[in-house]
């Protein structure tokens, strides 16, 4: 494969063009997903104004993507092309079908002297060959655009290739909808999963229950932060038409994206019992919720009435979404109300449910109202999708599953010979912070999902078949908007992490590499900045890699930027400038400092990178873990906990380690007998999700790293309701000693206490430093 200058437009001179005042731009066929196969060829077309577009004679799908290709080019070049169905053999664009191919997407995209050829499979392989050629051209709106002859043969490497825009939580109007489409089709993006309803409100009409919109639809305020306790007392409310919701399926029909409808079912529903308080177990009443999270009020299982009520919003999505899918949720349903509500037992008895060492019999109940909507939906010609939860109590027929809680659900699913969408997310969640510098970001629900992390995400475990791997049908990011108020900041948290999550879905894996993918970002961020999308510039900033070398007792800081713009840094707190210290090789740095580091550009500077590194008497010196470290939480290692780097207030950045169902015990070796009088660790407190700070703490000391003395331990209360999330050093002072080898156990809560919702387990310990004094 013949690669191309991705950044700058390349002027030609000699050869089949002249040197004159008219200036020839190329493209470039490097794009963002790349292609699974390039084939550069002799010759060149040159695309100028006189080139006309054609399509297939009475194919109303070929006449649109026509269509659009024509407003794609007028963006891209400013030249306004004519659209015909006759047929040219020169200075011609020629939309067509017929490619012989099993994958209905799949598309050839020619380029020769005479012509461009888009063939696909299909209208909608031919819709992405035009994508490519939209992506491949530069953006100018001066001259002619030169196109290397090539050939490029394409295809999908899932079917289903998914997004997920949750307007429950805040709403967003048409425009919006059709914005993020547009933004879908940019990036072969070809399902649009559109979470309608839940606690904090119902968004779309339902013309047999209309109070799910004069009711539903509707909240008194919404909660400050998070769920802080105080309200901001402003009524929010907003919901779409049969006939809007018709016309945003229009939209993205045309752009070959099929709208998947979420209705989540049974639980999530607090808005839809505020309309119907018979509907749930207590008969209410009820309010459509105002803070965040999931409600124990959720559709009454055991009643013939919630069956009705399935079923009339269920007709009426039918009606109005086309898509082979529905998908009925099916997650976080709390089962404390069925466990106490006479009819739902009656249910359960009724239908002989019986607990097992799998499954309770509510959750079984669950599976039967799951059930009960598939049924009803493979009635009129439809299939499920449910989140993993759905595997609960034993899986509908023929549904497909999410796998959103890691990839276990998925494996589940597959085994069981059901397709599964793969969506985790630690990898796919785009609501969770993209950088750790929190501080500087629109607040999140937390989590943390760079661009580098969404790019490395594997959808096809490695346990599996190569059958059962086919199960796998689909990839999907998901966007929760509960911290998410406006549109604008819908594309922030969407781009460019969509660009990754694309080649996850489109390109064959042995082609993907996080490098070269960054080196062909800028010419996909060019059309961002044509469209005004409002997308997180984070990738322009200066990158910064920390490598502890415990031999030589320092740190190796690697700083780069994605198009290897100068880095200016200082290492004693003074902001950066063009006159200060340009990186030229990795820094090794043997004591604390405050690192800060800009690239400076022609359009300007980036922000400051800043990285306090602080060292003690451990700090970059060899460390060995006697008890696991978490797998899930284990980042990069136990080097985390001697790497003089301070986590933030997001366990998730790769700056914490975690342990679970075992104690930290670490022995540092400090190379030589070394006076100490004080051991300390920082560790992090999110009590709501199972992480809870310390129980005890101790240190002990050797001189051949064989038998060990403690000189000093503590031991902590128990978790209370009053604790707070937050970050915590725990210190040991004692009278100096000399050591050679520090033994640092760190015992975690081992059964969380009764007034935790996750009684009786083990608690996690996050720790993101040990210190030695």
């Amino acid at each position: 494969m013949r690669k191309h200058h991705l950044l700058g437009a390349i002027l030609l001179c000699g050869g089949l063009f002249s040197c004159s005042s008219e200036v020839i731009q190329q493209a470039n066929y490097e794009i963002i997903p790349l292609p699974q196969e390039i084939k550069i060829s002799t010759g060149n077309f040159v695309l100028n104004d006189r080139t006309s577009i054609v399509y297939p004679k009475g194919n109303d799908e070929m006449q649109q993507n026509a269509n659009l290709l024509a407003t794609y080019i007028r963006q891209m070049s400013g030249k306004k092309l004519k659209v015909i169905d006759e047929q040219i053999t020169s200075n011609v664009i020629t939309l067509t079908t017929g490619l012989n191919t099993d994958n209905a997407e799949a598309y050839q995209l020619k380029v020769t002297p005479d012509n461009i050829i888009i063939r696909g499979a299909s209208e909608a392989g031919t819709f992405y060959g035009i994508q490519t050629l939209r992506k491949s051209l530069p953006a100018t709106n001066k001259g002619d655009i030169s196109l290397p002859g090539v050939e490029i043969n394409d295809y999908p490497r899932f079917s289903y290739r998914g997004v997920h825009l949750d307007v429950s939580r805040h709403f967003f109007p048409i425009d919006s909808i059709k914005r993020f489409i547009d933004m879908m089709a940019l990036h072969n993006i070809n399902r649009l999963h559109w979470h309608l309803t839940d606690d904090q409100g119902w968004r779309i009409e339902i013309k047999k229950r209309p109070e799910l919109t004069t009711i539903g639809s509707k909240r008194s305020a919404t909660v400050i932060g998070h769920n802080s306790g105080e309200y901001d007392d402003v009524p929010y409310s907003g919901f779409y038409t049969q006939d809007e919701a018709k016309d945003i399926v229009r939209y993205a029909q045309e752009r070959h994206i099929t709208v998947i409808p979420e209705i989540d079912l049974p639980g999530h529903m607090q808005a839809a019992l505020a309309a119907y308080p018979e509907l749930g177990c207590t008969g209410g009443p009820y309010e459509v919720w105002k803070m965040w999270g999931v409600s124990e009020d959720v559709l009454c299982a055991g009643n013939d009435k919630t069956l009705l009520f399935i079923e009339d919003v269920l007709s009426e999505m039918v009606d109005i979404f086309p898509s082979e899918y529905i998908h009925v949720g099916g997650d976080e349903c709390p089962k404390i109300r069925w466990e106490k509500c006479p009819k739902c037992q009656a249910r359960i008895k009724e239908l002989r449910l019986k607990a097992d060492k799998n499954h309770t019999a509510e959750q079984k109940l669950q599976s039967y109202i799951i059930n009960y909507a598939e049924q009803f939906l493979n009635g009129k010609g439809r299939r499920i999708i449910g989140w993993e939860e759905i595997l609960e109590g034993g899986l509908a027929p023929n549904a497909t599953v999410m796998s959103w809680r890691g990839i276990e659900g998925g494996i589940e699913a597959v085994k069981h010979k059901h397709d599964a969408i793969m969506t985790p997310s630690l990898f796919l969640y785009f609501d969770y912070y993209q950088t750790m510098d929190t501080d500087n970001e629109p607040p999140a629900i937390g989590g943390y999902v760079p661009l580098e992390k969404v790019y490395s995400y594997k959808p096809v475990p490695q346990t599996l078949t190569s059958e059962e791997a086919k199960y796998i049908v689909g990839v999907q990011a998901n966007l929760w908007t509960e911290y998410i108020p406006t549109y604008s900041q819908v594309e922030y948290m969407e781009l460019p992490r969509m660009a990754a999550l694309s080649e996850v879905q489109w390109t064959m894996p042995e082609k993907k590499d996080y490098a070269d993918f960054l080196k062909r970002l800028p010419g996909l961020i060019t059309i961002y900045d044509l469209n005004y999308y409002n997308y997180a510039k984070h990738i322009f900033q200066v990158k910064s890699q920390y490598i502890p070398d415990t031999k030589a007792n320092i740190l190796n800081v690697v700083l780069s930027t994605i198009d290897n713009a100068p880095i200016y840094y200082t290492l004693d707190g003074n902001e950066p400038t063009a006159g200060s210290n340009v990186y030229t090789d990795t820094l090794r740095i043997n004591q604390s400092c405050t690192l800060k580091a800009i690239t400076i550009r022609p359009n300007g500077t980036s922000t400051v990178l800043k990285e306090e590194v602080k060292f003690n008497k451990a700090t970059m010196k060899p460390v060995t873990m006697l008890q696991p470290i978490n797998e899930k939480y284990k980042f990069e290692g136990k080097n985390t906990l001697i790497d003089g780097l301070a986590g933030s207030r997001n366990y998730r950045t790769g700056r914490w380690i975690a342990f679970y169902q075992n104690d930290l015990e670490a022995v540092i070796d400090l190379q030589q007998e070394t006076p100490i009088s004080k051991a300390w660790v920082r560790t992090y407190a999110e009590i709501g999700e199972e992480i809870l700070d310390l129980r005890e703490l101790s240190v002990a000391i050797s001189n051949d790293g064989k038998g060990y003395k403690e000189i000093k331990s503590e031991v902590y209360p128990v978790a209370s309701k009053e604790d707070r999330n937050g970050i915590y050093t725990h210190e040991l002072s004692f009278d100096t000693v000399q050591a050679h080898y520090v033994k640092i156990i760190a015992r975690p809560e081992y059964d969380i206490p009764t007034w935790h919702w996750g009684k009786g387990r083990p608690a996690f310990i996050f720790v993101d430093e040990i210190g030695l004094e």
